[in-house]
Formats: structure tokens, sequence, C-alpha cells
């Protein structure tokens, strides 16, 4: 097992306790470097970030992989599409962004191939860094002719819901809690029931006291000004997998913002990438958990469909309190902490803590996390689909047709899966997905698997066009070295869903 991650809406089992469930899993990965990578004496100077800044053609300015980058630029300078012979089809949704409107396409998923991330694979050790806010670029971004033209857009395209509206989303009986983002381009009734990031940070939610951010593709700026603008310099925690250049990138990011630390994720092996999206949110209040798909990038909130399950606002426990106070039905506390304990970080000690010190009895879903480390006997099934595995068992009821009834997958990037679908997504993998009841040990029946894989018009009739296509990294390489997968693929055929987002499950 390569990753750490908190995996969501592929591995989401959504079951109530009481009759249907509700419960959800999602995924953390992290990254390696050298020892020498974790001295402060790496970080790049502010001015190296301005200067790129300058280039809007360059490349995105946070991290994200030369794939991204690719198709940032070509986002920023398009190729003018002439051939007739497409004539007779309909146009790419006209209500597409600027070139200078978001700055990258990095999602949730890994666009590197484990021959490309082999080469990075150095050891890293774990450590809180903190960036030094220099006095020559001061945080005020409350005025707004300091703000760029896109970001004078942004904030008035992603203002956050009417109060009463979100209040009543809260409140409306959901007893899942999970919700979609809001998507820009479509008919607002489309949105209804679906929050914005600035929706999920608002002062509606709880007086925030502290967050920790836990994600893959980062943009410092973009994400502080997503915080209300009494709660920008609280303390905000990032926890990110980023190595070498690309944290040095990062962490220049965070020089103008004095209240930003950051934790690095520990990963002992040579391949994996830190894809949790997860949101720790401490109210005055109480806390809050948010187990989202999308990275905190403009591009990702804009106009693609993302999951969010959002939890119960949980209280704190009375002083004194038992070690095992404030559990849920599904394990939720215990689990989320073994989860964090993973990291084998001081920085998240704190954190670890703090849910401690909370009841979280209220939760309805499972938690299901991905770490990195090799696993034998019974430590098999404490993450990842093995995990997935062992909760269905234990808990979904065997029903009489479901021989019949399909695998359907859908996902945004595609790696290597073997010569063949035996090696991995027919056999172990397919057994996890389709475990029912205590009494199955074993695949009894031949389950047809259906992955559903958006199409060169699929991506062209989107909202954002061709360059949604940078969200979707499937190498040629790759590809050429398992034919077999591609008699899998399915067509979406609601059409109307690629045409109002790009769907995206991580």
């Amino acid at each position: 097992m390569h990753d750490f991650c908190l995996l969501f809406l592929f591995f989401l089992i959504l079951r109530n306790m009481l009759q249907e469930g509700a419960h959800g899993k999602w995924t953390v990965s992290s990254s390696d470097e050298s020892t020498e990578e974790n001295s402060d004496s790496e970080k790049p100077s502010t001015s190296s970030v301005l200067d790129a800044a300058h280039d809007t053609t360059s490349g995105p300015q946070y991290p994200c992989s030369e794939a991204r980058k690719a198709a940032h630029k070509r986002k920023a300078s398009p190729l003018k599409f002439s051939d007739k012979s497409f004539s007779t089809e309909a146009p790419p949704a006209g209500k597409q962004r600027t070139s200078q409107e978001g700055s990258g396409w990095c999602l949730s998923s890994s666009d590197e191939e484990p021959e490309d991330q082999e080469k990075h694979a150095h050891k890293e050790t774990v450590k809180e860094e903190k960036s030094d806010a220099p006095e020559e670029h001061p945080l005020n971004l409350c005025k707004d002719d300091e703000l760029s033209e896109d970001q004078k857009a942004e904030e008035y395209y992603e203002a956050p819901s009417e109060s009463q509206d979100t209040w009543d989303l809260l409140n409306g009986g959901n007893p899942f809690r999970f919700f979609l983002t809001k998507v820009r381009g479509i008919q607002q009734s489309y949105n209804s029931g679906a929050l914005h990031i600035k929706d999920i940070l608002s002062p509606l939610f709880g007086t925030l006291i502290s967050s920790a951010q836990f994600n893959y593709c980062i943009d410092v700026a973009w994400l502080v000004r997503q915080y209300p603008q009494e709660f920008r310099k609280k303390p905000l925690l990032i926890v990110h997998g980023e190595k070498r250049e690309s944290k040095a990138e990062l962490l220049a990011q965070a020089r103008p913002y004095e209240n930003v630390s950051f934790c690095q994720a520990k990963l002992d092996i040579a391949f994996g990438t830190h894809h949790t999206k997860m949101m720790l949110l401490l109210y005055e209040e109480g806390l809050r958990v948010v187990i989202h798909t999308s990275n905190l990038i403009a591009d990702d909130w804009h106009q693609k469909t993302q999951g969010i399950w959002l939890s119960p606002l949980y209280p704190r426990l009375p002083q004194g309190a038992s070690g095992s106070a404030g559990e849920s039905e599904t394990n939720f506390k215990s689990d989320l902490i073994s989860y964090l304990m993973a990291y084998n970080s001081p920085t998240l000690k704190e954190w670890i803590d703090l849910i401690q010190e909370h009841d979280l009895s209220e939760t309805r879903v499972y938690l299901l996390g991905s770490t990195p480390g090799r696993y034998q006997g019974s430590d098999k099934e404490k993450w990842g689909h093995l995990r997935l595995r062992k909760l269905l068992r234990e808990h979904a009821l065997s029903i009489p047709t479901q021989e019949s009834w399909p695998v359907v997958g859908q996902f945004s990037s595609i790696g290597s899966m073997g010569a063949d679908g035996s090696k991995w997504l027919c056999s172990e993998f397919q057994e996890s997905l389709v475990a029912t009841g205590r009494s199955v040990t074993s695949l009894k029946w031949d389950v047809p698997v259906h992955l559903v894989y958006p199409t060169v018009n699929n991506v062209r009739q989107s909202l954002e066009g061709y360059p949604a296509g940078g969200s979707l990294p499937y190498s040629i390489q790759t590809a050429q070295k398992q034919l077999w997968l591609h008699s899998y693929f399915h067509l979406q055929k609601q059409t109307s869903v690629w045409l109002a987002s790009n769907s995206k499950a991580d």
C-alpha cells in the first residue's frame, strides 16, 4: 500500500445505521524526499515567486505536475479549431472561464506514472514548517483595489450563499450529510442544495478558532481568500505531500501569511502522493470535519461536480470525560485518530488531542483510510479496499438478485493496472466491491465491471471545453500497455451531466 488516503465517492458506502446506512470512505497519500530538504535554508526567496507571477502563460502558480502545467498553457493560449467536419456537432458550452480565471488543472488524481515517480524516491521526515512573513509583503486582502480583476470576479461569482439558504441546507434532514459543489455556468436550480468552499468556511457554520487543510494541490493565496475576512488571520495548518522544488514553491506561496504553517506527509516507500482532501475546523462552539474531493485551487470549485461530506458540529466533552467518550456506533472517532496518528507528526498531535476532547457520537458514516506501508494478517483489513471488504461483509445484507448487479466505477485518472484484468481489477479489487454478508469468503459469480470514462466529445462539450482534458491524466504509454482495459469502458449516456460539469471522483 503506497498512499495516505481518505477516499471518497468511488469507495463511499452510504448506508443508514437503521435502514440504508451512511458510511463513507476517503484517502490520504504521502510523499518522500531527502532529509536535507527539510532544512529551512532551502526556502526560496519571495522575489522569485513574485517574478513568476507576472508570466501568466508559464503555468499555474502553485505546485502541480508537468501534465497539469501543459494543460494550463493550452488553456492560456488555445489553438483555434477550424475543422469543418465537426460543424454539425454541438459546439463547446459557451460559459467558459477566461485564460487567467483560475490557474491550473491539478486534480485529486495522480498524474505521474510509477516510473516517473521512482526517480523522486528519497526518504522524507515529517516536520512542521513555519512561513516567515516579510515586512515588505503584508497580508492586506480586504482592500478591493489590491485585488486583481480575476480575483474581483472570483469574489463576485463565488460569493457564499444567502445565510437562510445555507441554514436550511444544514438543517434539512439530510441523513447522509453528503453534498455536491456549486457549478458556475448552469441554471441556478441545478445548484440547489450545493455548497461552495466559502459556504463551508462562513461564520454561519461556526466562529472559527483555527483550521487544518489536508490536500494534494494547493493555491495558498486562493485558499486564504476563501475564508471570510474575519477568519483570514486565524491559525491555518496545511498538510501536504510536496517535495523538493514543489515544496519550496508551496512554502514561498505562504510567505505573506504569517498565520500559515505546514505539515509534510511522510512516505517510506517509493510511490505515492498525498491525496487526502479533508478540513478540520475548530470553532468556539465545537469541532467539524469535512471530507471532500476538491483540490484547494479555483478550478476545482468552479465548473466541476465535486463531493462533500460535512460532519455535524461536534460539541466539546465535559471536562474529565473518559478516553472512550464521544465515540460513534461506526467508531469514526477512533478511526480518524488512528488515521492522523499514521502521519507520525508532532504537528498533528494537537489536532488529535482536540478530536479526543470532542463528542463525535452523532457521526453516521464509516471512515476508510489508506496509509502507506506493508501490512500482514489482520492489519491488512485496517486500511484500503480490504477495509471496505470487511465493512461490507459485516454490515451489508445479501440480496437475492445481486448476482446481476454490475460494479460501476467513475474516476478522473488511470494508472498502471497490470497485464490483464485478473492481476487486480477483476480479482482482488472486484471481490472487495461485491462483498456482502458475513458468510461471504470469496467471489462466487462473474460480476460485470463497467468503468465510466469521458470521451473526447464529452470533454469538448463540457463547460470548460477541451482544457478540461487536463483533469483526466491517462498517458499514452500506460494506455498502450493495457489495451485490455478499454473493453471495460462505458459511455456516460446522460449527456446532460457532461454538459453541466466535469464529474470527478477520487
